[in-house]
């Protein structure tokens, strides 16, 4: 009986000891936790020609987020952006109230919004 007892906490011991697939176990489950989200998005207002989209790309560099932004012929931006959900929620926040120092928000939209498996885009980057 206490061979069987040693050989049982044996095998746990090796379980609790780090190896590789410890850490493959965490960076899956830290993967898991990361969603992509994809949103896309419209921003109204004096937005155009006051260094939005420079800042648009800015902010979402930082926020490692990656996408698209570009000028409309109705003078609005519009882009759409992927990462995860706390810098999705955070872009968000900066489209619709904070922007480039210059610019007047007057309104932004969000729609199509989605959860995706894989990146669509390289990075963030201004469209023409």
């Amino acid at each position: 009986m206490p061979k069987e007892c040693s050989n049982a906490k044996l095998v746990v011991l090796e379980k609790e000891s780090p190896t590789h697939s410890d850490e493959q176990s965490e960076n899956t489950a830290t993967m898991a936790s990361r969603e992509i989200i994809h949103v896309e998005f419209e921003v109204y207002g004096k937005v155009q020609g006051v260094f939005f989209r420079k800042n648009t790309v800015d902010q979402a560099s930082k926020l490692k987020l990656k996408g698209w932004c570009m000028n409309t012929p109705s003078g609005t931006v519009k882009g759409a952006m992927e990462g995860d959900a706390a810098s999705i929620r955070e872009m968000k926040h900066w489209l619709a109230n904070v922007g480039s120092k210059m610019s007047r928000i007057d309104k932004a939209e969000f729609r199509n919004e989605k959860s995706i498996s894989t990146f669509t885009f390289p990075n963030f980057s201004v469209r023409h």
